[in-house]
């Protein structure tokens, strides 16, 4: 995984905390539950990037 797609990603998922913080304090359903999707989808990318590099680990690449 390259250093901007880390960064993006880690990006994502506090943008994504921040907005599940500012849903809950403002009693907001909608905002927390976009946040949480926000986390989740951040998530998602880092793990198919770890996927990619263990791929080419494996390969010697």
């Amino acid at each position: 995984m390259g250093l901007g797609d880390k960064i993006s990603n880690k990006a994502q998922e506090v943008a994504g905390k921040v907005k599940e913080g500012v849903g809950s304090a403002t009693d907001n359903p909608d905002l927390k539950a976009e946040g949480h999707k926000d986390q989740a989808a951040a998530k998602a990318k880092q793990v198919g990037e770890n996927i990619k590099d263990a791929a080419k680990d494996l390969k010697g690449e």
